[in-house]
C-alpha cells in the first residue's frame, strides 16, 4: 500500500544556468508543495502502514531547514531546479524513511517533478 503525506515551504532561488533573458535567472520564489510517498503493509495490530506524526517529525526537520532560505546558499546546488531540489529531499529522507517510494515536489500549482530514487 502507498501512503502519502504533504508538506509546503516557501523558498528562493535563481538559475544561473539559464539564458541571460529568461525570468528564472533573477532570483524569484515560490511556495512549494512536496508529497512524501511511503510504500509498506498495514501493520497488523495497528492497521496502518505509517503513523502520519512519525513522518511529520522526520520531514519538519527538513523542511525547516530550507523554509524562506535563498535555496541556492544553503544546498550546495550551482543551479537548483525543481529536478535538483527534488534529488536532494530524496537524499535527506531516504535514510530516515527506507519505505520512501517516490517523491512530488511542486514549484508552481501546475508545473512540479517526481522523483523514486533511479
Amino acid at each position: 500500500m502507498l501512503i502519502f503525506k504533504q508538506f509546503t515551504f516557501d523558498s528562493a532561488h535563481f538559475l544561473p544556468k539559464v539564458p541571460p533573458e529568461h525570468k528564472c535567472r533573477e532570483i524569484h520564489g515560490h511556495t512549494y508543495r512536496l508529497v512524501v510517498y511511503l510504500e509498506g503493509n498495514p501493520v497488523p495490530e495497528l492497521e496502518w502502514v505509517m503513523d502520519f506524526s512519525e513522518i511529520k517529525k522526520v520531514i519538519a526537520p527538513i523542511i525547516d531547514s530550507i523554509d524562506h532560505k535563498l535555496l541556492n546558499n544553503i544546498l550546495g546546488l550551482e543551479n537548483p531546479t525543481c529536478e535538483k531540489i527534488t534529488i536532494w529531499l530524496w537524499d535527506q529522507i531516504k535514510p530516515q524513511l527506507p519505505m520512501l517510494k517516490k517523491l512530488e515536489l511542486n514549484e508552481t500549482p501546475t508545473s512540479g517533478a517526481v522523483y523514486d530514487g533511479s
